[in-house]
């Protein structure tokens, strides 16, 4: 490759559609619909995520029009949109939620959500398994976010998922990867399920070490929305990303306990000519 040429995006899949962009963004708590376009833009996203349960929640049950205003930005940046269960606390109100959101966005993929503690929004496994596997069997694209415990994501693909949503850590907190080894255990034993960090990122750099332990893709939303400046920051996680990736498919360096040479002091010598 010359210096002129550029890494060629690999491809991955969501279901049976192909995808080049590892950067799922959502979409809620931007200054302004502007922004919010500015920001898809930036971001080079093929999947939009949409809180339904909180977009749905209009005081008086009127429509504030946010639905419309990403569908358009969906069409308009050729993307998915990805509508979630965000605030659900039992299977059988995610479940609920999930075939509304069918027949509202014309959509059978699904980010399922199912809170099982409030401080935390950690994910209940059991509402989640339950609902995962009803759904899988309504002709729902699964996608759980759970935690990275490993028996839990076992179980979600006994269910039938494809695809899973692990932490990196509680949704908002911006504390990046708390624990790499599970999230390294993960990809080692799941190596044929789709993996993505979501939740916890806080910087661009926490995203390029998500994507540097082989993982297929990030989802975040406050990290670029609550940021000072959503669209630079939007570019900035784009470009993490994309570098994070490439360095896995390159290959990282093996790492030591001791340092070891760059150039050797021993050995056959040799003289640049």
């Amino acid at each position: 490759m010359t210096d002129t040429q550029t890494h060629t995006p690999s491809t991955w899949h969501i279901g049976g559609t192909a995808l080049h962009s590892r950067f799922l963004l959502g979409t809620a708590q931007y200054p302004s619909p502007h922004v919010l376009q500015a920001a898809i833009e930036a971001s080079g996203s093929q999947v939009l995520t949409l809180g339904l349960k909180r977009t749905l929640a209009v005081p008086g049950g009127g429509d504030n029009g946010f639905v419309q205003i990403i569908q358009r930005a969906a069409r308009e940046q050729g993307a998915h949109l990805l509508p979630n269960t965000a605030g659900c606390r039992s299977a059988r109100e995610a479940i609920a939620l999930a075939h509304m959101a069918r027949e509202l966005l014309d959509t059978h993929w699904i980010k399922l959500e199912v809170v099982g503690d409030e401080q935390t929004l950690q994910p209940d496994p059991i509402e989640l398994i339950e609902a995962a596997r009803q759904l899988v069997k309504d002709g729902f694209e699964v996608l759980p976010y759970c935690t990275d415990d490993l028996v839990t994501c076992l179980r979600l693909v006994d269910a039938g998922c494809q695809v899973l949503m692990p932490w990196g850590a509680p949704i908002g907190s911006g504390m990046g990867l708390l624990n790499p080894w599970a999230l390294r255990t993960l990809r080692a034993r799941l190596p044929h399920i789709t993996l993505i960090v979501d939740a916890g990122l806080g910087a661009p750099s926490h995203a390029a070490a998500a994507m540097e332990l082989g993982m297929d893709a990030v989802l975040l939303n406050s990290a670029v929305s609550q940021s000072g400046d959503p669209v630079r920051m939007a570019q900035a996680f784009r470009q993490a990303i994309a570098g994070g990736r490439a360095g896995f498919e390159a290959g990282l360096m093996a790492t030591s306990d001791v340092a070891v040479a760059t150039t050797p002091v021993g050995g056959q010598p040799f003289v640049l000519i």
